[in-house]
């Protein structure tokens, strides 16, 4: 309960929970003190349905003998565990720390699995059926929810089974986004490139760069502003991986296709986060599901000459 935002809910619940143990208590106290005069055939005179009399006796034993007992478990809980307040109980235990311990003994576990898979380099792990299969659950765990589960992305997540990459495709590269993330940023370019016909011109001029139908002459204007933007993008817009920034020259769009598109990009800019994954992979995961997106869109080498 230490983990809530403010103090108040977690004294309620704290609050809550000792005044039930005490007024259980309290009502077996008060029942155990309480006589009722009862007529010389022991009932208590109160009668139901015509002939259904209250008898007037005590409670079983084991039935107040469990009753004593939970009201004793509900001080030990609280006494060993989390429930009053930031008081963390004396044996310390929380579920984040379960938690933790749970996926530390997994990961331990899962060592031997991946131990074949060490010393191999991606382009042959990626041949290993075996290795696929387990790549594509971590995967699907982990990546699915932003690249899809057939890692074909979607508008403004890549699309991981082309050869088109923000920061290279290369196995180290794949394994480097998939362990410290990315962070891209575009920043609003409208003051850099003019007034808003410059902006209308350059992104025609970008349209044509891929051969899409565009108005000549606005291109034509626009080529000149693109300097702005060519410090990224580079001259003609091929990309700069070292950069991240997406080449403009093919027919791949991550934030949307077209006029309106591109304008709204110049003027707002763009702000794009991977999140690392390293912390929540073990280093042997990262490289086996790194082998799978690596596969997905390269020829990988016989699962034969995989083996060490």
């Amino acid at each position: 309960m230490n983990d809530f935002i403010n103090d108040f809910w977690a004294n309620y619940v704290a609050g809550a929970a000792v005044v039930s143990i005490l007024a259980c208590a309290l009502l077996l106290w008060l029942t155990a003190r309480k006589r009722v005069v009862a007529s010389d055939d022991n009932t208590t005179g109160h009668v139901w349905d015509e002939d259904l009399r209250e008898a007037n006796n005590p409670l079983p034993l084991w039935w107040v003998g469990l009753f004593v007992i939970t009201i004793l478990f509900g001080f030990a809980y609280l006494a060993f565990f989390p429930g009053l307040g930031s008081f963390n109980g004396k044996l310390g235990w929380s579920a984040g720390g379960q938690y933790e311990a749970e996926v530390a003994q997994a990961d331990k576990e899962l060592v031997p699995v991946y131990a074949a898979y060490t010393a191999m380099p991606v382009e042959q792990i990626a041949g290993d059926a075996k290795a696929m299969a387990i790549g594509e659950r971590i995967f699907m765990n982990n990546c699915a929810q932003c690249h899809g589960s057939d890692a074909r992305g979607s508008k403004g997540f890549p699309n991981l089974t082309d050869t088109d990459w923000l920061h290279g495709g290369a196995p180290d590269k794949i394994i480097e986004t998939i362990t410290k993330g990315r962070i891209g940023v575009m920043p609003p370019m409208a003051a850099a490139v003019g007034t808003p016909e410059d902006v209308k011109n350059v992104a025609q001029y970008v349209l044509s760069l891929s051969g899409s139908s565009t108005d000549s002459l606005r291109a034509e204007l626009g080529k000149s502003k693109f300097t702005a933007c060519a410090a990224c993008h580079g001259i003609g817009g091929v990309g700069n991986q070292a950069l991240g920034a997406p080449a403009l020259n093919d027919k791949v769009w991550l934030h949307g296709f077209g006029q309106e598109a591109i304008i709204a990009m110049i003027n707002n800019g763009k702000h794009n986060v991977m999140p690392p994954q390293e912390g929540r992979l073990t280093e042997a995961q990262i490289k086996v599901v790194a082998s799978y997106v690596w596969g997905l869109s390269n020829k990988p080498q016989s699962a034969a000459k995989a083996a060490p």
